[in-house]
């Protein structure tokens, strides 16, 4: 499309290489992810556990994130584009799935925090149950955030324009300019929020550090892995932010911008939570390692597994 729309397009060769490297890097982190997830279903030493149902939620998450982006991506080729309506069915998923994580990690830091200074209640306050509807309450908080554009624009916009085609970008379908200024604050409001609770936590068990336990000072490091993850969800809402600061600085790369810019925030970032458990927490690498050299038996009953692990 021309500038008057802000959408460019570029030679369908160069089009090409740049679908299959976001494809190839895509798949190759949700195969990753998804190797975790199965891991995580087989032994019941993880699903009774609330730190890797809430882990495991982010990597669901990730795996939805990317699967919609490469989704979107070869829509996004399409020529004629994508009917209106399921546009925004597919933007509601990716948005409700960006903002799932930094909720999630602002969860797991307040798990981390009772764990390390209210050890003894950690069971009775972080039960299995209580954070299944902690989850449920996250995508219920996020609805509430992205619902009511969608109701906003299904009230404004005329029967021909959800019959139309478009494309897929959520400034050209959630258009209304009260609703982009909203979309502005709500993620400002939002992000202050969830650093609080971070800083909280880590501050919290950095005091309970100075007793020099184990479980504090790892629990610390926990806490600034966790930050380094919300920074990176960060990124995710500065995108259009960076990449228009980014344009204004280099305005014949615009194309490479958009694909760089979407490969290094919205992409390898999914990467980091595969790495954080799935490398560095000891339980989650010992299965990975068995699930790799082909040794984990899928007869194993999960209270065997449990007991083997204890």
């Amino acid at each position: 499309m021309n500038q008057t729309t802000g959408i460019y397009r570029e030679p369908l060769e160069e089009a090409l290489i740049k679908n299959m490297v976001t494809l190839t890097l895509c798949v190759s982190i949700i195969y990753i992810n998804g190797m975790l997830v199965h891991i995580f279903t087989r032994h019941q030493i993880f699903y009774t556990n609330p730190r890797y149902i809430l882990y495991i939620h982010l990597v669901i998450n990730d795996i939805i994130l990317l699967t919609l982006y490469i989704l979107l991506q070869a829509l996004t080729y399409n020529l004629s584009g994508i009917n209106v309506s399921l546009c925004i069915i597919l933007i509601v998923a990716a948005v409700l799935a960006k903002q799932n994580n930094p909720l999630t990690i602002a969860v797991m830091s307040v798990e981390c925090y009772v764990a390390v200074c209210f050890p003894l209640h950690h069971s009775r306050i972080c039960s299995v149950r209580r954070t299944y509807v902690l989850i449920a309450l996250i995508w219920l908080v996020n609805s509430l955030s992205i619902l009511p554009d969608v109701f906003v624009t299904l009230g404004t916009e005329t029967a021909d324009f959800f019959l139309s085609r478009t494309t897929c970008v959520r400034k050209l379908v959630l258009k209304n300019i009260y609703l982009i200024r909203k979309r502005s604050i709500s993620d400002i409001v939002f992000l202050v929020l969830v650093w609080l609770i971070v800083f909280f936590a880590y501050f919290k068990i950095l005091l309970a550090a100075k007793a020099a336990t184990a479980n504090a000072k790892k629990a610390q490091n926990t806490i600034l892995l966790h930050g380094f993850q919300l920074l990176l969800c960060m990124l995710n809402f500065l995108f259009n932010l960076i990449v228009r600061g980014l344009v204004v600085v280099f305005p014949r790369r615009v194309l490479f911008i958009y694909f760089m810019a979407a490969v290094f925030i919205q992409v390898l970032p999914r990467l980091i939570n595969p790495i954080i458990y799935g490398i560095r927490d000891k339980m989650f690498r010992k299965y990975l390692k068995r699930y790799l050299l082909f040794t984990d038996n899928a007869n194993i009953h999960p209270l065997k597994t449990q007991k083997r692990s204890l």
